[in-house]
C-alpha cells in the first residue's frame, strides 16, 4: 500500500468489522462496489469475540453442568461432575476463533480489501486508516461507519482489577467464589446466572422494581425464580453508591430504599448499559456530522447522516443495540450505496435474552398495542400442555400472541421458556409479513415439537383452543 499523501481510491470505506461493518462490505461487493474495510481487533467486532458469541458459549456450557447435576428425574445419575474452567474458556476461544476465521475468509472471498488497524476522517472524502507499520490515505466515494459501542463505566466503580465489565467477565481464568453483579439487565442476568450455576456466589443490584426491566413481570419473574434457585441474591430499586478495593476482594456500598447495605465479593460485574463509539480519533468533528446529546449518530431511514454520502448503522445509531439489527442496517445502506432504493423498517425486531428460562418478543406487547388504542386479542398456551416440552423436562414458561381483535393481524409475541430464542423467529416472520391468526392457525405444525405452542396459542385468541381449557 502506498504511505503519504497521494490517496487511493476506493468506492466504499466501511469503518468497523462487526456484525453490522462486514455484512455491509460484503453486501457491497456482491453489488459490485470495491470495498476497503477497517477494524483495529479481530474480524467480527464485538459479537464475535467479546459479546453474543463467547457469552452463549459459557451458558451452554454452564447449562451443561446443571444438567448433569441434576437429572435424576429422568432416572439418569451422574456421579463426581466437575468443571475444568480453563477446559471451558479453550472452548469457548475455540468457537470465536472459528466464527472470526469464518467472517475474515467471507470477506476475503468477496474479494473485500482489509485493513488491521484504525480510521480517521480527514475531510468528508477521505480518511486516513494506519497501525503500526502503514498509513494509507484513501478517498472514497461513501462511507458507512459501523464502529459499535463499549460498555458504560461508573465514575464510582472505574474499570481495572477486580472491578470489570462484561469483557473480562467472559475472560476469567477461574470461577469466582463470590461476584456482586451491578444491573439487572440482560447481560446482568445472563453472566450473574452463568456464573451461579458454576458455583459462585452471585448478588444482582437492579435499579428498577424487577430483573429485565425491559419486559414485562409476567415473563421475568419466572427468571427471577430461577435466579433464586441457584442462590443468586437479587436487591430491586437498590442503588450502588461506593467500593472499597484489596488486592483479593471489592466491597460494594449500596442502598435499597434509602436503607443502606454492603455485599463482599471477589468481582464486580458492571453491567449499566453501552455508550457508542463516536468519540475517540475517528474524527467526526471535523467534518461535522449531526449527533444526539448521547453520541449517537443521527440518520434517516436508509441510514444517511447529514453528510449524504456517509451512512451510519449499528450501536451507534439511535435504537436498539442488537446484533442484528446493525446487519439489517447494514445491507440497507449497502444497497442505498448501490442505487437500489431500499429503506429501513423496524416492523419486526426480535430480543432476545439468553436467561434461564430464555425470553424473547417481537412487534408489540399487550401492554405497547392497548396504549396505542388498539382492540386486541391475547392468546397464551403454556409449556406444561405441550408434549414436546414435558418429554424434553421444559414444563416452564408459555408463549403469548398479541392481535388487533377486528382484523386477526399479529401484531407480536412474547416466549418464556426453554428455545425462545428459536422459537421466536416464526412469530417475527409473522409480524413482518402481515400474517392474521388464521394463518397461523391453519399452518400444519410437525408433532411433537415445540413450535406447536405457535399454533396453539394463536387458536386460543381466536376463542377455540384445543389443547387448553377455556376460551380467549
Amino acid at each position: 500500500m502506498v504511505v503519504g499523501d497521494a490517496s487511493l481510491d476506493i468506492d466504499l470505506l466501511v469503518i468497523g468489522a462487526g456484525p453490522g461493518g462486514y455484512v455491509a462490505a460484503i453486501r457491497a461487493a456482491q453489488l459490485g462496489q470495491s470495498v476497503l474495510i477497517v477494524d483495529k481487533e479481530a474480524w467480527g467486532g464485538v459479537c464475535l469475540n467479546r459479546g453474543c458469541i463467547p457469552s452463549k458459549a459459557l451458558i451452554s456450557a454452564a447449562h451443561t453442568y446443571e444438567h448433569a447435576q441434576h437429572a435424576d428425574s429422568m432416572g439418569i445419575s451422574v456421579e463426581n461432575v466437575k468443571v475444568d474452567f480453563a477446559k471451558v474458556q479453550a472452548w469457548k476461544n475455540s468457537i470465536v476463533a472459528k466464527q472470526t476465521g469464518g467472517v475474515s475468509g467471507l470477506l476475503k472471498g468477496n474479494k473485500v480489501q482489509m485493513f488491521q488497524g484504525e480510521a480517521m476522517f480527514i475531510n468528508e472524502h477521505e480518511a486516513r486508516v494506519f497501525n503500526d507499520a502503514e498509513a494509507p490515505r484513501y478517498r472514497f466515494k461513501n462511507c458507512i461507519i459501523a464502529t459499535g459501542s463499549r460498555p458504560i463505566e461508573l465514575k464510582a466503580f472505574p474499570f481495572g482489577g477486580r472491578i470489570i465489565s462484561s469483557t473480562e467477565a467472559l475472560n476469567l481464568p477461574e470461577i469466582p467464589k463470590s461476584m456482586v453483579v451491578i444491573g439487572g439487565g440482560y447481560i446482568g442476568v445472563e453472566l450473574g446466572q452463568t456464573y451461579a450455576k458454576f458455583g459462585t456466589k452471585v448478588t444482582v443490584l437492579e435499579g428498577s422494581d424487577h430483573v429485565l426491566p425491559g419486559f414485562e413481570k409476567e415473563f421475568t419473574k419466572l427468571v427471577a425464580r430461577n435466579l433464586d434457585k441457584v442462590g443468586v441474591e437479587v436487591h430491586t430499586e437498590a442503588m450502588a453508591q461506593s467500593c472499597t478495593k484489596t488486592d483479593n476482594d471489592v466491597t460494594v456500598t449500596f442502598t435499597v430504599k434509602d436503607e443502606e447495605k454492603q455485599v463482599t465479593a471477589d468481582y464486580v460485574l458492571v453491567t449499566v448499559g453501552r455508550r457508542p463509539n463516536t468519540d475517540g480519533e475517528l474524527g467526526l468533528d471535523l467534518i461535522g456530522l449531526k449527533m444526539t446529546d448521547r453520541g449517537l449518530i443521527e440518520v434517516d431511514n436508509q441510514g444517511r447522516t447529514s453528510i449524504p454520502h456517509i451512512f451510519a448503522i449499528g450501536d451507534i445509531v439511535p435504537g436498539m443495540a442488537l446484533a442484528h439489527k446493525a446487519s439489517y442496517e447494514a445491507k440497507v445502506a449497502a444497497e442505498v450505496i448501490a442505487g437500489h432504493n431500499s429503506v429501513v423498517d423496524y416492523k419486526a425486531i426480535p430480543a432476545v435474552v439468553f436467561s434461564d428460562p430464555e425470553i424473547a418478543g417481537v412487534g408489540l406487547s399487550e401492554t405497547e398495542a392497548k396504549e396505542k388504542g388498539i382492540n386486541v386479542a391475547v392468546g397464551k398456551f403454556p409449556y406444561a400442555a405441550n408434549g414436546r416440552a414435558n418429554s424434553l423436562n421444559a414444563g416452564q414458561g408459555f408463549v403469548k400472541l398479541v392481535a388487533d381483535k377486528e382484523t386477526g393481524t399479529l401484531l407480536g409475541g412474547q416466549i418464556v421458556g426453554p428455545e425462545a430464542s428459536n422459537l421466536i423467529g416464526e412469530i417475527a416472520l409473522g409480524v413482518e409479513m402481515g400474517a392474521n391468526l388464521e394463518d397461523i392457525a391453519l399452518t400444519i405444525h410437525a408433532h411433537p415439537t415445540l413450535t406447536e405452542m405457535i399454533m396453539d396459542a394463536a387458536e386460543g385468541a381466536l376463542g377455540h383452543p384445543i389443547h387448553v381449557l377455556g376460551g380467549k
